[in-house]
């Protein structure tokens, strides 16, 4: 941030919300797949439909570029994201690592209150399993998503939490670009089975699971339909 965009939020501490929100709005279509990858985001347009200078939309895009949903060119401005097979690897393979520090933080920490919330998000994602077509797959996961931001949450690390938002936020736009159409984001049952065993306390047992599940996602994408490939091969000369 330069100084003057400095000053602008001194003399104007609403600058900061009103980029969050572009921020929030424009990553939920990037998720949703509703902004395809490589969709470039123009400042000008995206400032006229918020009815906003371009330095807002400029936080905004930046806010989005940290967390890897967009990603700026120089001297031809935007883009939503277009994740390499690499990079969804890497998304993943974070994952793991971070989501086995949620499990032991959650079980220590997890309520009859909690309970509940999970168990009736879980009738939300099995509702959305049984529709058909295209947002309901999406809305299936952003679902899925949202039960394990519910997990970070749970766990009351605020760093773990915002970490987890971005890497759900990335693995939904993951999921969405190379996700096989027949079957679902997550397994039918895999999310019952991590509750259950948190609720019984059994740590290694939802440890377990939570990295048996994740594999399961990952193992879901089809990453060899993006493979780099040369033109001479695209074009099977």
């Amino acid at each position: 941030m330069n100084a003057k965009s400095s000053l602008r939020r001194q003399l104007d501490p609403n600058l900061e919300d009103r980029a969050r929100a572009i921020r929030d709005a424009l990553r939920d279509a990037i998720v949703d797949r509703r902004l395809a990858p490589g969709t470039k985001l123009s400042e000008a347009e995206v400032g006229t439909l918020f009815d906003v200078s371009r330095t807002v939309v400029r936080d905004a895009l930046q806010m989005l570029a940290f967390e890897g949903l967009v990603k700026t060119e120089r001297n031809r401005g935007a883009f939503v994201s277009n994740p390499s097979t690499e990079e969804a690897r890497q998304v993943f393979a974070s994952r793991r690592l971070i989501e086995a520090g949620i499990i032991a933080a959650a079980a220590g920490r997890i309520t009859p209150d909690d309970l509940v919330a999970f168990r009736e998000h879980l009738k939300e994602e099995a509702r959305y399993r049984a529709e058909r077509g295209a947002s309901a797959r999406r809305a299936e996961i952003k679902a899925s998503g949202d039960f394990h931001l519910m997990l970070a949450k749970v766990a009351g690390n605020q760093v773990l939490e915002k970490f987890m938002d971005e890497l759900v936020a990335r693995s939904s736009l993951v999921i969405a670009l190379y996700g096989r159409t027949g079957i679902s984001s997550c397994g039918h049952d895999e999310h019952d089975e991590i509750l259950n065993a948190l609720e019984k306390g059994d740590v290694k047992k939802a440890t377990h699971l939570m990295m048996h599940h994740i594999d399961h996602i990952e193992a879901d994408l089809d990453l060899s339909m993006a493979e780099a490939r040369t033109l001479k091969d695209a074009l099977a000369l």
